[in-house]
């Protein structure tokens, strides 16, 4: 090495005496640096890629970017440093100070997207609920960025102790202040730990005009998404003292009329019924494990009144009408088969014929007398 270094001119074999010191070389030797990242990047990618497991994967997307700003970073610090110094001809004791701020925020950022691509990852999975995954995402954010200032904090020489009694005393002010705002907070924890609903589902609350699909579930408010399409924002502390109803958790659905047959066709109602219970009992989409009543229920103005009261296998929306319209017209053709009729309001008007003649003589007379 000496001997190579002897046949090189005096002028660079100063240069590289003091590689370390200069600007040029630093920066030389950052882009050689990042080179060799790229390299051993791309290659433990194609190691990944032939991995069964996706962890691998969602931890080399996270480091990525933030080790390759870290080599362009850290050498550019130290050349600010020297640049500065010769400027200034003082040494800089905050240089030191901003490096460590400098592995702090890289840090920070490789957590932030290795939670990111994890979120990502999981939502992907059918078999994850979407409000917990957001919801402990945002948990682990918040976490990773308070450990990260509070470390900064430390780093400019702040005492923590000092700083949690601060936060202490400053937490009641902001809490008094703005109690609003951590009510929205909290009443979001409520929602993801409770998990009254998750994003997609349908909610509606008898309380207050709300009904509509789950869009967003964020620390203050939350997005519903109305049947006509407008969005309904909601703040969290709403959802504690309301009551929220969610049907997109039915286990059925339930269908629930009441058929009219004509009192001319009262013969015929027994049968009627048990045509409708045999129907319904052998219906694909109707749960017969749940309540099925078929009853002759009363009577009607102008109509005897049979009772159809039954759950659906789906809880589809669309497909719950499908599948009452499907039972409706059996009922139809049960009634038309059995020569019976569906009734419809009527009236009767009785006369009385015995009258009819004195009533027809009574009115010349009162014209008379008129």
């Amino acid at each position: 090495m000496d001997q190579l270094l002897a046949q090189l001119p005096p002028s660079v074999v100063a240069l590289l005496d003091k590689w370390d010191s200069n600007v040029l070389l630093i920066t030389i030797a950052s882009f050689l640096a990042w080179l060799v990242w790229k390299v051993i990047y791309n290659r433990l990618e194609i190691l990944t890629q032939k991995t069964r497991f996706h962890w691998d994967d969602l931890i080399l997307a996270s480091v990525s970017a933030p080790i390759s700003a870290l080599i362009w970073c850290w050498p550019a610090t130290i050349s600010l440093g020297f640049i500065l110094e010769d400027y200034t001809q003082s040494k800089l004791d905050w240089l030191s100070t901003l490096k460590l701020m400098l592995v702090i925020g890289i840090f920070v950022w490789i957590t932030m997207r290795l939670v990111t691509n994890i979120e990502d990852y999981a939502l992907t999975q059918k078999n994850r609920d979407e409000t917990t995954v957001q919801a402990v995402a945002k948990v682990a954010r918040l976490f990773f960025i308070v450990i990260g200032a509070l470390t900064i904090m430390q780093s400019f020489g702040l005492s923590l102790s000092g700083l949690l009694t601060f936060g202490g005393v400053g937490g009641l002010i902001v809490g008094l202040a703005a109690k609003d705002l951590l009510s929205n907070f909290f009443g979001g924890l409520m929602i993801y730990f409770d998990r009254p609903f998750k994003v997609g589902d349908w909610v509606r609350s008898p309380d207050r005009e709300i009904e509509g699909t789950v869009e967003r579930i964020g620390w203050r408010m939350t997005i519903i998404r109305t049947f006509d399409k407008r969005p309904l924002y909601v703040p969290n502390s709403v959802f504690s003292s309301i009551v929220v109803e969610n049907p997109s958790r039915m286990l059925n659905r339930r269908i629930y009329e009441t058929i009219g047959v004509r009192y001319d066709d009262s013969q015929q109602v027994s049968l009627i019924v048990e045509d409708i219970r045999s129907m319904l009992e052998s219906h694909p989409d109707i749960d017969a494990k749940q309540t099925l009543i078929v009853n002759f229920n009363g009577f009607g103005p102008s109509s005897l009144n049979i009772m159809v009261y039954t759950f659906t296998k789906t809880v589809n929306w669309v497909r719950y009408h499908k599948v009452k319209q499907d039972v409706l017209l059996k009922i139809m053709q049960i009634i038309d088969n059995r020569e019976a009729q569906i009734a419809f309001p009527t009236q009767t008007i009785k006369l009385d014929l015995e009258n009819a003649g004195e009533f027809a003589g009574m009115q010349p007379q009162t014209e008379h007398q008129q």
